[in-house]
Formats: C-alpha cells, structure tokens, sequence
C-alpha cells in the first residue's frame, strides 16, 4: 500500500487530526472515541447515516460546539484557537445568505469580514454561472444560491473547506456543475475539503480519502485507493455446521446466506480456498456493507492512524 503521508510528518502535514475526540449531548453521545488523521491536500468524503456524528464532527471543527473529551487539531494548532479561523471556511445544509442582500452586496460583506479576501475568485465564481450580481438572494434559484454560497467559501482563500450535503437539494444538471467547480477550485488553490455527503455518486468521482461514521465512532478511514482493495467478495458453499466456519482465518465485514450458497465481504488474512469465487468489490458495496455492519472492526490506512492509536491498517 503506498500513502500520500505517512505517519510522523510536520504538523501543517495533517489538516485535521482528532484524538479521543467525544461529544455528548443529554440524549448521549454523538461522537465517541474518535481518533484519525485528514492529510493536508485531500477531498475526502465523510459519510455515515443519520445520527452518525457528522453533523457534529463538522460543528466541532468550525468552533460551532465545543467537544466533551479528547481534542481536535487543524494544521496542528487546537480547533477553539482562534488562528484558525482564517485558515477554514464552514458552508451548512441551510447555506444562510441573507435574502435582501444582492449578489454584489453578499460579495462585499465577504470582504468586510475577511481580510485575506479574493474579490476577483469570488466574483469569477458567481458569474461562470450567469448569475446577475445585482439580483437579491432570495430570488435565486437552488443552484445559483450554492454558487453564492461557494463563492463566499472560497473567496476567504481557506486552507480547509468543510461542507455539509452542500449539494442535496440540487437537481442532477446543478449538481454536476457545482461538482466540477468545486474540484477545479480545490484542485488549483490545493485546499483540503472534508465533504459530508449521502450521494455515493460524488465519492467516487470527487474523493481521494474516506472517513466513514457509525454510531459515534470511526469505522473506514483513509485512501480509498487502498480501503477498496483492502477488501474481497467471496461466494461459496454453505458447509455442515457453523456457516462462518470456512472464514474464521479472514475478517468478515458481512455475511449473507441463501440456500446452500453464501456470500461475504472479507477482508483476506492469508489464502483464499480455491473452491471459492472472488471478486474485488467497488467502492458503493464496501461502503454499504461497513455501514449494515457497525460492529465490524474498524480499518484505517497508514496516512489515517495516529501511531499512538492501535487500530487496524490494510
């Protein structure tokens, strides 16, 4: 397996780094025990059903909450300092733009607001998209308010741009343009993005790293040009007796029987039997199957684990 860093480089090598990180809430905990580390440069997708602790996470790194245990690093510096306010860019579900304002007037509250603005990245932003500058917020379509909402985001230039199902309400046409924007961007100025998303569509095509949530708790975290092949789908017979029998040597993910035949997402500790049909799954099926699968033990690439941390690397 070959990672972009590995562990022990200079701080400003990890945009984000989380140790024991917790957050409860009088209902419990959202976040619990969560360590990983984020490598300065990627687009990584955070992913994880409702509940999970993305929201939170997110809410953690922009300064939005405050966490309950463990810490939180950006470039090495704690997430509550605030130096690192200027260095990220936080852009929610709801997107708030204030609806009387014109486009040309959001713009300018930007630079009021941040002194390292780029007028010129904002103003190219909104009007690739034909989006009048005089026109207010609140008449704009779904689209052209993300566009705005963009803009604003990387008009402060961040080191790291965090989003939150940025694109969820968008049709498919607004969806692919905003996508294409948003690598270009990141791509060209080198931000690290961590994109909260449902649509496993944008992972594959957008991301180059994987955080994935369940229940609180850090499940795959990593290349995904390593989490995948790290992986096996195995078809066989059912034998007499325990039907996990033949897979004790491996780490099951999933396992589903029908009939007499059996199929199971491993990941491979040794040979395979021979007798057995193995394919490499995609991205889509290791994803759905750690998801169904919360208890299955956790996998980090190296780039990802704290070298304090004893978790499980492919």
């Amino acid at each position: 397996m070959t990672d972009a860093l590995a562990p022990g480089g200079s701080p400003e090598a990890w945009a984000m780094e989380a140790r024991g990180l917790g957050k409860r809430y009088r209902r419990g905990w959202a976040l619990r025990d969560c360590s990983f580390r984020l490598p300065a440069g990627r687009i990584c997708g955070l992913v994880g059903p409702n509940g999970a602790g993305k929201s939170t996470l997110l809410g953690l790194a922009a300064q939005q909450v405050r966490p309950t245990e463990g810490e939180l690093r950006l470039f090495g510096v704690p997430a509550g300092d605030g130096a690192t306010r200027p260095r990220i860019a936080f852009l929610g579900q709801d997107k708030p733009l204030f609806k009387g304002f014109t486009v040309a007037e959001t713009l300018r509250m930007g630079a009021e607001l941040n002194p390292g603005w780029d007028m010129d990245s904002a103003e190219r932003i909104v009007r690739s998209g034909r989006v009048p500058m005089d026109a207010r917020i609140g008449t704009l379509s779904g689209g052209q308010h993300t566009r705005v909402a963009f803009a604003l985001a990387f008009g402060k230039r961040p080191d790291l741009l965090m989003l939150d199902e940025p694109m969820a309400d968008l049709d498919p046409l607004a969806r692919h343009d905003l996508s294409s924007l948003l690598m270009a961007e990141a791509v060209e100025r080198g931000i690290t993005v961590l994109m909260s998303t449902h649509l496993l569509s944008e992972l594959e095509d957008m991301c180059d790293y994987l955080l994935v949530l369940a229940g609180g708790r850090v499940r795959l975290a990593g290349d995904t040009e390593a989490l995948v092949p790290a992986h096996a789908l195995v078809t066989g017979l059912v034998t007499a007796g325990d039907p996990l029998a033949p897979l004790a040597p491996h780490t099951v993910v999933e396992h589903r029987s029908q009939g007499r035949q059996f199929q199971a997402l491993i990941r491979p500790n040794g040979p395979l039997r021979p007798e057995w049909a193995v394919a490499e799954p995609n991205l889509e099926e290791v994803l759905l199957a750690h998801l169904r699968s919360p208890d299955a033990p956790a996998l980090y690439t190296a780039s990802a684990r704290h070298e304090a941390e004893g978790a499980p690397t492919s």
